[in-house]
């Protein structure tokens, strides 16, 4: 069973009120909400509203309150300005991209030295019931601002699974840790869902995205050792120039890491990507980990990596993102 993060459920928002004024005109709002039983909860001078009557309050503070002196939360997030608050309303289509599961897969090939396809990257693609794309960075934004990136993440990895079965090759599954609040029970259904299918689960890769932006290293550590510990293997991705130290590396042993592509572009006539990217190689198979260079385009980058001592590659020089896997 889903935990409650991973299901797309009515939201409630959480409603401060600061100043003399608003706190004198707040009974009145309450009073108001109760009518229309959109009230959840009142605790001083935070009320919790759901979402069927926010626009409501919304209008109501604009004329009679400071709506700069009121603030709202979702999910014990931050607390955020007022002002805010329409952006979070007007992207409740995210909601629907979720329960009716409108996401698809496309495959990129990551290959070795010789070019051959070792394996695919699982990118996940959204589209509106009226069949327009939406890109992936319009629609993880609109997840992070309503707190549907748990219930999004799911989705993805669950489809990405269901994509990659019948392939019977190695692919790399994003994932982001922190929309994982508990390995346990987060990851458990995708766990699942692969044994069900039958894969190999030495065949999965699942790669953490946004490595650089991981603050909680105990955190992560406990995700990536639930796959392993299940036969899964995992990548590091984007990792580049003042990537944390070389014990931080040592303690998370990935099986893969990629160099971000901003030191792999150009690298062929670029000293100072040249110094990186052989700083990164060296830390790779300090760790035992495998070095992939993503986002190659240029042939002659190619081949200064590979003679480098590179041994996996990924980029449109290889193949674009496709809905056909290459063979």
């Amino acid at each position: 069973m889903a935990c409650n993060h991973c299901v797309v459920r009515d939201l409630n928002f959480e409603i401060k009120a600061h100043g003399e004024l608003n706190l004198r005109v707040l009974p009145e709002v309450i009073h108001h909400l109760s009518r229309s039983n959109t009230i959840h909860k009142v605790e001083e001078n935070v009320i919790t509203v759901k979402e069927a009557g926010v626009r409501d309050f919304l209008d109501f503070c604009n004329d009679h309150m400071e709506s700069e002196q009121v603030e709202f939360r979702i999910d014990d997030q931050t607390w955020r300005p007022l002002s805010e608050l329409p952006t979070v309303l007007d992207m409740e289509w995210i909601d629907e991209v979720i329960t009716k599961g409108l996401v698809t897969c496309y495959f990129q090939p990551i290959v070795n030295v010789r070019e051959e396809i070792f394996a695919y990257e699982l990118l996940s693609r959204f589209k509106k019931e009226d069949g327009s794309l939406i890109y992936p960075n319009e629609i993880f934004a609109a997840a992070r601002n309503r707190g549907r990136l748990y219930a999004l993440d799911r989705l993805c990895r669950m489809t990405a699974v269901k994509y990659a079965a019948p392939l019977n090759k190695k692919t790399f599954i994003n994932f982001i840790p922190t929309s994982i609040y508990a390995p346990e029970f987060c990851l458990r259904s995708t766990v699942e869902l692969a044994n069900q299918l039958g894969v190999d689960p030495s065949l999965f890769v699942f790669e953490v995205v946004e490595t650089e932006k991981v603050d909680d290293l105990a955190h992560l550590k406990a995700i990536l050792t639930y796959y392993k510990d299940r036969g899964f293997e995992y990548a590091l991705d984007d990792v580049g120039e003042g990537f944390s130290t070389i014990e931080m590396l040592l303690e998370l042993k990935p099986h893969y890491m990629k160099l971000d592509m901003k030191y792999v572009q150009g690298v062929s006539s670029d000293l100072n990507k040249q110094k990186i990217a052989k700083q990164f190689l060296e830390k790779a198979l300090e760790i035992q980990s495998v070095p992939l260079a993503e986002g190659v385009e240029f042939r002659e980058d190619f081949e200064w990596l590979k003679q480098s001592g590179y041994q996996l590659f990924q980029g449109y020089l290889f193949g674009k993102p496709d809905p056909i896997p290459k063979q």
